[in-house]
């Protein structure tokens, strides 16, 4: 069974930083495009950024130039750096695995308070 773990979420004030990191066992990491997307009390699912099997990366408006999204498929794992978080950051962060069929991880809570 696919399994996406996600880790790294927590409590940081405004203007801090925090690193993502999402797990993939049992699938052919290299193969597959990751995306991180999020959703916050009372909102959709959005897509914060996503990562091709070439590299290729793209993110929301809402959080370029202070998000990145990396992937190392030796260790099967995509990140989101997060840095200059805001209040509006908050929400649980989700790990997805595409590629013929969909995947999700169980998500992170990312608080970003004072």
């Amino acid at each position: 069974q696919v399994q996406l773990v996600e880790s790294g979420g927590g409590l940081v004030q405004p203007g801090g930083s925090l690193r993502l990191s999402c797990a993939a066992s049992r699938i052919s990491f290299n193969l597959y495009t990751m995306a991180w997307y999020r959703q916050a009390p009372g909102k959709q699912r959005e897509l914060v950024a996503v990562i091709t099997t070439g590299g290729s990366t793209n993110y929301a408006d809402s959080v370029k130039g202070r998000f990145t999204i990396s992937r190392d498929n030796a260790k099967n794992t995509v990140y989101l750096q997060m840095n200059s978080l805001k209040p509006e950051d908050t929400a649980v962060y989700y790990c997805q695995a595409n590629y013929y069929s969909i995947y999700w991880g169980q998500g992170t809570q990312v608080t970003v308070s004072s």
